[in-house]
């Protein structure tokens, strides 16, 4: 029952090599265009908007387009005269316009729905952590030994994001709280 919405850091990483590498003017338009929406998106929420006017959208929605046509005109797609096994090869920057083109909808979701964010950084951090670990020692002495581990940065996390103090969560959770009721079945 939910929508995808991709992460724009990592679009905007991706645009910022295709910049830097091959000296596109179109990725460093369209880098300027993702922040200008980003920040159109934070400005209607301070204002408490719950979405952005149909006319903003349109006029974004026509400079996205426009970037991607003025990308694909400077990376044009020329079939392979031999056949070769496989799919023809193409440019970094031409792959990245294609998906640019084919997700846009999952790409500017954040821009039409508010709820979405603009990246997943939060989500990321959330699994930072066990992959910190995994670093650090080189692996876990057991599944048992990971599961428990996640099963308590999921608690720390989920307690974080429903504004709980921590250490009164687990305070809670040895008193069999309700609050840890909550917390323990999210």
């Amino acid at each position: 029952a939910c929508q995808h919405g991709l992460c724009n850091a990592h679009i905007l990483r991706e645009l910022a090599f295709i910049e830097q590498r091959y000296e596109q003017a179109w990725a460093t338009a369209m880098i300027e265009l993702l922040i200008a929406m980003k920040k159109a998106k934070e400005n209607a929420i301070e204002k408490g908007k719950t979405k952005l006017a149909a006319s903003t959208l349109a006029k974004y929605r026509r400079k996205y387009k426009n970037l991607l046509q003025q990308g694909f005109q400077d990376n044009p797609f020329t079939a392979p005269t031999q056949k070769k096994r496989g799919r023809p090869k193409k440019t970094k920057a031409r792959n990245l316009l294609e998906r640019l083109e084919k997700y846009d909808e999952d790409i500017l979701r954040f821009l039409y729905d508010f709820k979405v964010p603009f990246d997943n950084n939060f989500s990321e951090r959330d699994i930072r952590m066990m992959k910190l670990k995994q670093k650090i020692s080189g692996c876990f002495r057991s599944i048992e030994g990971a599961k428990m581990f996640a099963r308590v940065r999921s608690f720390i996390i989920t307690a974080k994001k429903q504004k709980y103090n921590i250490l009164d969560a687990f305070k809670d959770l040895f008193s069999k709280n309700e609050i840890t009721a909550m917390l323990t079945k999210a």
